[in-house]
């Protein structure tokens, strides 16, 4: 996973996002078991701590699952996922659609357009 971090945002809130991004766009499967606390860290070049804090809200948001002797595991609660789905989407696209809406565009062009560029491949 490559990492970059935005320095005006807590560095645990940024992985968190990224490992629910990855687990949004399949990138990590259900059931997948992720690398220790310890590698995860290193490899972001963070603090273990920094990352326990991340892994912990995820297990708190029934994203991750802990088992004590094998590790954590990407949920596959499907529910769970497809909740994140709909906040994620919420959270990234309202904001969009009411700022097209502002601009005098109505749900007919919004539809159009996401159309256009899907089949364009823009999207």
């Amino acid at each position: 996973m490559p990492w970059n971090f935005d320095n005006s945002i807590p560095i645990y809130l940024q992985i968190i996002d990224e490992i629910q991004r990855k687990i949004l766009s399949g990138e990590l499967k259900p059931g997948e078991k992720l690398p220790s606390i310890r590698d995860l860290a290193k490899e972001a070049k963070v603090n273990p701590n920094t990352m326990q804090k991340a892994l912990q809200e995820l297990e708190n948001q029934g994203l991750i699952e802990s088992e004590r002797t094998t590790g954590k595991f990407i949920t596959q609660k499907e529910a769970q996922i497809n909740k994140l789905r709909e906040e994620y989407l919420k959270e990234k696209l309202l904001p969009c659609i009411k700022e097209l809406t502002t601009l005098g565009l109505t749900k007919d062009e919004l539809h159009a357009l996401i159309d256009t560029h899907m089949k364009e491949g823009a999207i």
